[in-house]
């Protein structure tokens, strides 16, 4: 019982500070604020998944945890490349 109460307030303040992260994505004076705060998100994210696994007492979404902690590492370092040259991607060719 106050398992279920401790994770539910877990829950509840790991969806707040969500909230907050969307807040510095749309008023973040520089785009590295913005690069911190979609990391957070993805980690809060990963933390809410976890908590409902445990909420639930399932192995299920281990799954999904590493799927979606891959995803904002991805993107990070991504965000990252882009702002240190300006493209995500670059190629070269021998001409």
């Amino acid at each position: 019982m106050i398992l279920k109460i401790a994770l539910s307030i877990g829950l509840l303040l790991y969806s707040i500070s969500i909230f907050l992260y969307l807040y510095r994505i749309l008023k973040g004076p520089t785009t590295s604020d913005k690069v911190v705060a979609l990391d957070s998100i993805g980690m809060n994210l990963v933390a809410i998944v976890a908590l409902l696994s445990m909420f639930y007492d399932t192995n299920a979404y281990l799954d999904v945890i590493l799927l979606i902690a891959l995803l904002a590492f991805i993107g990070t370092v991504s965000f990252a490349k882009f702002i240190e040259k300006g493209k995500v991607i670059e190629r070269e060719r021998d001409n």
